[in-house]
């Protein structure tokens, strides 16, 4: 249970790659670290519906479809983007945009700060749109131009459970888990069994 009253501060971004060689899966390769994290923005898919009966909402379902959001960084390096969209650095090192390229997925790792204490939060299934970048004409002041990527993150399945993200705040029995969370991508590990 978290005890922050409020969250601030988005930081510490990394991207870890989903590494579909490993016999067991779902598995994914070192997080890499990503500076200049300025936003991440998702919002929840599914739907809600209600069943009336007796005159009241006798019983309501809801899906849990993950998230789609804006991820916006200060600059992703060309290595990420080419490795996630699909496209290619040429010969001369030149970010080539390859229309046919199938993107990879990957986990998205990071940090919000906390008035008690931090929290660390992994999506674990997401794919990135092409990112959307203004550039403009430097004026009196220079204003710095982002990376803005869409991004969708889907369940997937570990230990019988379908699974979407995962929010880490440090406790005085996780220390080990907290301070590794950037290194590997941390997985939940449950006790007991979930009951169909």
């Amino acid at each position: 249970m978290s005890q922050n009253k409020v969250t601030f501060g988005l930081s510490r971004v990394h991207i870890a790659f989903v590494d579909e060689t490993e016999e067991t899966q779902p598995a994914w390769e070192t997080p890499i670290a990503i500076p200049g994290a300025v936003r991440w923005t998702p919002e929840a898919q599914g739907d809600s519906n209600t069943f009336y009966a007796d005159n009241t909402s006798y019983y309501v379902i809801t899906s849990n479809n993950g998230y789609t959001g804006e991820l916006e960084m200060a600059n992703v390096p060309d290595e990420i983007k080419a490795k996630m969209l699909g496209w290619e650095i040429d010969d001369n090192g030149m970010l080539v945009e390859i229309s046919d390229a199938k993107p990879r997925k990957f986990a998205l790792i990071g940090q919000i700060e906390g008035d008690k204490r931090n929290r660390r939060f992994v999506y674990y299934d997401c794919q990135a749109d092409r990112p959307a970048k203004e550039l403009t004409t430097k004026g009196e002041s220079i204003e710095p131009n982002t990376d803005v990527m869409n991004m969708s993150v889907t369940p997937i399945e570990v230990d019988g459970r379908m699974i979407v993200k995962g929010d880490l705040e440090l406790s005085d029995t996780n220390a080990t888990a907290y301070n590794s969370f950037f290194t590997a991508v941390y997985l939940p590990t449950f006790t007991a069994v979930p009951t169909p």
